[in-house]
């Protein structure tokens, strides 16, 4: 079993209202990106493997890493989608869609919790099954030779954190926000199990010149 170290995708169009218009990085996240895979050859960590999922915003943040692998996609490590339930949850429950990042940390998780129950008849998958799929991608990756990076987002990697530390639906959605963009997140094997040994480390941007570049959406 080997150890995986999760990255979330640099910042992405965080003013979009779908899921379509939010799938790309911004000229900020791009520069956290190069930055973080500066840094990781600076300090000489070595992988074997580069997994990402098959979105716009993971691809564009491995390639601006440069970490020279060849990235394996899989579309397991995709995002659930967050707008798509917010919007369908607003048309059948008359939850308002939020306005600001005040309103977005509250309703966060009402919508995980909504989900959960599936008390949301649009919903693009159901709870159970994104974390079914997310929990068979991490464990086919911990049994790959040498260790992995894997690119991902906010949403998954709370989801690997609520499963690997057991967290209730409350304690995943209050993860998922405080989840940095390019943030690392590292799993080791522990006795037969990941273990999570780094949460949420942005080493690369805590220089004081690059604190503005410490971002969450």
């Amino acid at each position: 079993m080997s150890h995986i170290t999760l990255i979330r995708h640099g910042q992405a169009n965080s003013g979009a209202q779908d899921e379509a218009s939010y799938d790309k990085l911004s000229a900020l996240g791009h520069q956290q990106s190069q930055w973080l895979g500066d840094h990781l050859r600076a300090q000489r960590q070595h992988h074997a493997r580069l997994y990402t999922g098959t979105l716009k915003r993971h691809m564009e943040t491995a390639a601006s890493m440069q970490t020279g692998l060849e990235p394996i996609e899989d579309a397991r490590l995709n995002e659930l989608e967050y707008l798509t339930l917010a919007r369908a949850l607003e048309s059948e429950k008359g939850v308002p869609f939020p306005q600001d990042q005040a309103a977005f940390t509250s309703h966060l998780p009402q919508v995980f919790a909504a989900w959960q129950n599936d008390e949301i008849k649009g919903a693009p998958e159901r709870f159970a099954d994104f974390e079914a799929r997310v929990l068979a991608a991490i464990k086919e990756i911990a049994q790959g030779e040498g260790p992995a990076l894997v690119v991902t987002s906010g949403g998954l990697i709370s989801m690997v954190m609520r499963q690997v530390l057991r967290l209730d639906i409350h304690a995943t959605a209050h993860m998922a926000l405080a989840i940095y963009n390019t943030s690392q997140h590292r799993l080791f094997p522990i006795g037969g199990n990941l273990s999570p040994t780094m949460f949420n480390a942005i080493p690369h941007l805590e220089n004081p010149d690059r604190h503005y570049a410490q971002t969450h959406v």
